[in-house]
């Protein structure tokens, strides 16, 4: 794991659940493993194909931009997820669950030993909306951070939830609840499965 982008990328954990998840796969040459990195870099930022990198059950992601329009391009820092999960959603997104693009880090370097890419991305409120609610079944406390690292021959795609804490103190009764339920089945470890899926997604040879 590269330190210095951990440091960078993932957030100290206060509070709540704190996940870590980790998948690797080591090709035959330094070529296929550039190859493999860069690869996973640009998936990592094309959210509207993580669901079929994730597979059946997974959520659906979009790209918006501040005023939460759907965009198609790979996101960038400020970039909205409009994320369509299995189930009911929220009242103050819309239907949706939404986080904002706050940290990308790009260290890519085909030519050295060890190079790496990260993003992170946090709970956030409605861009349609001027409500405070954070419109996800976490609080905004909550981040999910992604790093890819190439070290030699060896791609490693690692992904960090910290501060993970049910969103119930939202103005919405059914948020409350909706809430409650969905934060819930997550931290019983069915969005680890789902994480685990995409790290293993974004490194696949084949969607």
């Amino acid at each position: 794991m590269n330190t210095y982008l951990f440091s960078k990328i993932v957030p100290d954990h206060i509070k709540g659940k704190s996940t870590s998840l980790e998948e690797s796969f080591t090709p035959g040459t330094r070529e296929e493993a550039t190859d493999i990195f860069r690869r996973a870099c640009k998936r990592l930022l094309n959210v509207k194909i993580w669901h079929e990198l994730s597979g059946f059950g997974s959520g659906e992601f979009k790209l918006t931009d501040v005023d939460g329009n759907e965009i198609h391009k790979l996101a960038e820092i400020g970039n909205f997820f409009k994320i369509d999960l299995p189930g009911p959603g929220t009242t103050s997104g819309d239907g949706y669950d939404w986080v904002k693009v706050e940290a990308i880090i790009d260290n890519s370097n085909a030519e050295a030993e060890e190079e790496s890419f990260g993003m992170r991305v946090r709970a956030c409120s409605n861009p349609h909306t001027a409500g405070s609610n954070t419109a996800h079944f976490f609080t905004h406390d909550a981040t999910s951070s992604f790093m890819i690292v190439r070290e030699n021959n060896t791609v490693t795609a690692f992904y960090y939830g910290r501060n993970e804490i049910l969103n119930t103190a939202t103005d919405s009764v059914i948020d409350k609840v909706r809430n409650a339920i969905a934060g819930t089945v997550a931290l019983l470890g069915v969005s680890e499965l789902h994480w685990t899926r995409l790290l293993k997604g974004l490194l696949s040879a084949k969607i």
